[in-house]
């Protein structure tokens, strides 16, 4: 009988999980990043409605990228 020293499937798992969190987590914050960016063009250039809404979309981002934060850490902690 050969003695498992890595469970493959459970490294793959982790591996897999860490790239998608990772990849997902830098697209929603880039979200932020761009919301921030054009809530400040658009209020410069006097679209006030559009700047709202980008500036909406930034701060939403901003409230989803520190949900997932919170979520990582308490995942990780619950062990």
């Amino acid at each position: 009988m050969l003695a498992t020293i890595v469970h493959t499937d459970d490294l793959v798992k982790t591996v897999v999980a860490s790239v998608v969190a990772g990849v997902g987590l830098t697209a929603v914050f880039s979200v932020a990043i761009w919301g921030g960016a054009r809530f400040v063009d658009l209020s410069r250039g006097g679209r006030p409605l559009a700047a709202g809404a980008a500036a909406t979309v930034g701060v939403l981002a901003l409230i989803a990228t520190l949900a997932a934060v919170v979520v990582g850490i308490a995942v990780m902690t619950s062990n």
